[in-house]
């Protein structure tokens, strides 16, 4: 079983960039990276605001499967200047994803698609 699954604002996305912003496979459910860019096409330039805004989504897209953060096991970030950006990141993390915490590996990059863009968040969560 493979079944294609969006929040609302990404509904888009399947037909526009050819991906699934959530692929459920039954017991495990892989979300796209998700970046801070808005529906509306703007990305947030203060950096926690940002980072807030890619937890949003992400959660908005755990929830159009029926999760939650706490189904979350693994997650992986990619980010434009990661030392520089690591605090603000983690503490706006710590808002959304709580103990037992997922595996977690960050890694630093040299750009993204989207201008603007400091980091992109991809999850895989577990029914």
């Amino acid at each position: 079983m493979k079944r294609t699954v969006a929040a609302p604002e990404f509904a888009h996305y399947p037909e526009a960039w050819h991906l699934s912003p959530v692929l459920d496979t039954g017991d495990f459910v892989f979300l796209s990276g998700q970046t801070g860019w808005r529906p509306d096409d703007t990305v947030a330039s203060d950096p926690e605001e940002q980072f807030r805004d890619v937890f949003e989504f992400l959660k908005a897209n755990l929830a159009a499967a029926g999760l939650s953060f706490a189904d979350v096991v693994e997650m992986t970030s990619y980010h434009i200047e990661l030392k520089k950006h690591l605090p603000a990141f983690v503490k706006v993390k710590d808002e959304y994803v709580s103990a037992p915490y997922p595996a977690w590996s960050a890694i630093g990059v040299s750009e993204f698609i989207s201008d603007g863009t400091l980091v992109e968040v991809r999850v895989i969560a577990r029914r």
